[in-house]
């Protein structure tokens, strides 16, 4: 009894307890470049924007769906928010014109979303196919609409939502705040909880002995944290799990299949929207090639989570840790100097290797 209950904690906590391995090889392989505390919060800032795609992505995944435009619905944002700032002159309104482009470009993801969406609920084609039309639909407008130029720069009153941290005495806050709340949620399982709260306190640290809290990152928990209200909290959340599991039984059982999958997607856009307004801050331009791969990544860090690409099956706690993987990846290849080219290679190994032992976990239960 002993062993088959240790061995139901390892498959439930091994993504979490391989995240942590890799801190540890990256560290010894970096001669401990890895762990400082400005390399960890890069790390997750760099992590941020593909967190925040992953979260609109496991609500996709989750209902059996997929979407390869998010890339490209994140650069045609991008390019409004470029050309609301520089050609539009919203950069000399201040601050109130900062916020009058992140909105118009959140509202152009928004709006994306919205179609497809419509499009899946109406037409009811294969998601693959509706999304690869999109993809190239909307790259082509971000290169119609920037006349295939990037757009810079940003005005100075835009480029902080990415670029700043929180003050030190409002991280402590923050981060005690988000700590509290983490381990009363999981007071009844806080074992099931050690390695997240382990997590969550080394780049907590991080942040503390560096800058503070980083601004990007705050947009990524909060994308996180209303996907997973939406999932835990909601008869939406158990719509898309439902959906997801069994699409024919859940219409028969009075579930708004095609309601369900329009908000769906536009949640996705809504998240490309606001990925590709932070991207353009961090960068202090918009570029119409933005984006490229970025559906590839945020569905990696799904499937590496744990969410089953059939559907109906994943958590939002187990995309965050597949971003983590995905970021720390990418960081400790970049330390080490390893070519861009191998690192593509590497990460699809272990995008197999993660599908293959989900595969072979859900045939043994």
């Amino acid at each position: 009894m002993n062993i088959e209950m240790t061995r139901n904690y390892l498959r439930r906590n091994g993504v979490w307890i391989g995240f942590l391995i890799l801190v540890f090889v990256m560290s010894i392989a970096t001669n401990g470049d890895f762990l400082s505390a400005r390399n960890l919060t890069n790390l997750l800032r760099q992590a941020s924007l593909n967190g925040i795609l992953a979260a609109g992505m496991t609500l996709v995944i989750l209902i059996g769906g997929i979407d390869l435009s998010v890339g490209s619905v994140a650069a045609l944002a991008g390019i409004f928010a470029g050309i609301s700032q520089v050609h539009w002159g919203w950069a000399g309104a201040g601050t109130s014109g900062a916020f009058a482009s992140f909105f118009l470009a959140v509202g152009v993801g928004l709006f994306s979303g919205f179609v497809t969406g419509a499009l899946l609920a109406i037409l009811r084609i294969a998601p693959f196919v509706i999304t690869l039309g999109a993809m190239v639909i909307a790259r082509g407008l971000a290169l119609i609409f920037s006349n295939g130029a990037s757009i810079s720069p940003m005005g100075e009153n835009l480029i902080p939502i990415a670029t700043e941290y929180l003050s030190l005495t409002l991280s402590a806050a923050f981060i005690i705040v988000f700590m509290s709340l983490f381990i009363w949620g999981n007071r009844k399982q806080l074992i099931e909880a050690l390695f997240p709260i382990l997590t969550f306190g080394l780049f907590s640290y991080s942040f503390l002995a560096y800058r503070g809290f980083p601004i990007l990152v705050l947009f990524m928990v909060a994308a996180m944290g209303l996907v997973a209200f939406l999932l835990s909290q909601t008869s939406f959340g158990r719509s898309v799990y439902s959906i997801g599991s069994n699409e024919k039984a859940s219409q028969w059982a009075g579930v708004p299949v095609r309601r369900v999958t329009w908000i769906v997607y536009s949640l996705m856009g809504l998240f490309a929207g606001i990925t590709g307004v932070l991207l353009s801050s961090r960068l202090n331009g918009a570029d119409p090639n933005a984006g490229q791969l970025f559906e590839l990544d945020a569905i990696a860090a799904v499937v590496i989570g744990g969410t089953s690409l059939k559907g109906g099956v994943g958590t939002i706690m187990g995309t965050l840790i597949g971003t983590l993987v995905i970021a720390t990846l990418n960081n400790g290849m970049d330390l080490l100097s390893v070519p861009s080219f191998y690192q593509m290679v590497f990460k699809g190994i272990i995008i197999i290797v993660a599908v293959s032992v989900d595969k072979g976990q859900r045939q043994t239960i």
